[in-house]
């Protein structure tokens, strides 16, 4: 399994994943030409991407959804809410999939986890190698963290999880009351201590590699989010590694242009 995010935070969100044979995109707020640019980063070329499954249809996950698709022809798959809020997609590629329902792709299985956010049918992602069951976990934008997508996210091998804001850099920040009020309310999105609580359940010794996600520019830094986490983490058995997702550039699980892992 190999994985990296080309995008991550409020302007665009794409991340890779390559399991066997089978390489996935979860969203893309990139117009082609700059996912192009990330892709060939990762040693991938667009014409071999198998699908793209996308969490909810906000326009920094979906933006650049279905130019790509005229382009290069990929199957999408979501939620038929997701589905539904993502315009000029031709009905031929769309593929509607059901909250804990698995479903092949080529040498890998998806599964959706309904989480909280303000979408039609928002969704977290687990992904699992056919071949040697390795597991990555992927939730960008939730509000809190439900007991499903906590049991669904146990014994993974890596995770790419929302750690959004800083709670008190949130309150003394610029932005307007009404915009703290949503993005700190129960389907916003997660703040650095959410994310650590989640962070110390699923924590375990096979969880290889967690890049965390989604980071506000203007309500978080990436030193203040890896603190918390691994202020979180201290006392597990969490030995991995843990990484900031960034916005403008493509960011690897083990450092720049190491895509390569082996599991």
């Amino acid at each position: 399994m190999r994985f990296c995010t080309l995008a991550s935070g409020s302007k665009a969100n794409a991340t890779l994943v390559e399991m066997g044979e089978t390489r996935l995109l979860v969203d893309n707020g990139l117009g082609p030409r700059i996912l192009a640019k990330r892709l060939a980063e990762a040693g991938v070329m667009p014409q071999s991407i198998s699908a793209i499954v996308v969490t909810h249809e906000h326009i920094d996950h979906v933006k650049g959804i279905a130019q790509a698709v005229a382009k290069w022809h990929w199957p999408v798959y979501a939620t038929r809410g997701t589905l539904n809020g993502i315009r000029d997609l031709p009905p031929g590629q769309q593929h509607a999939l059901t909250y804990g329902k698995r479903t092949a792709i080529g040498d890998c299985e998806i599964e959706l986890v309904r989480v909280p956010h303000d979408a039609a049918q928002p969704a977290a992602v687990v992904i699992t190698a056919s071949r040697s069951g390795a597991r990555l976990g992927v939730a960008t934008d939730l509000g809190h963290v439900p007991e499903e997508l906590g049991a669904a996210f146990e014994r993974l091998d890596c995770l790419v999880f929302e750690s959004n804001h800083d709670e008190e850099m949130l309150r003394n920040g610029p932005y307007p009351p009404f915009l703290q009020e949503r993005i700190a309310c129960d389907t916003g999105h997660l703040s650095n201590r959410q994310s650590g609580g989640l962070l110390q359940r699923v924590a375990h010794k096979g969880l290889r590699h967690v890049l965390l996600a989604h980071l506000s520019q203007q309500n978080n830094l990436p030193a203040v989010a890896l603190g918390a986490a691994k202020d979180a983490l201290r006392r597990t058995s969490f030995k991995g590694t843990m990484r900031c997702a960034s916005q403008d550039e493509v960011t690897f699980p083990e450092g720049r242009g190491q895509m390569e892992l082996g599991i």
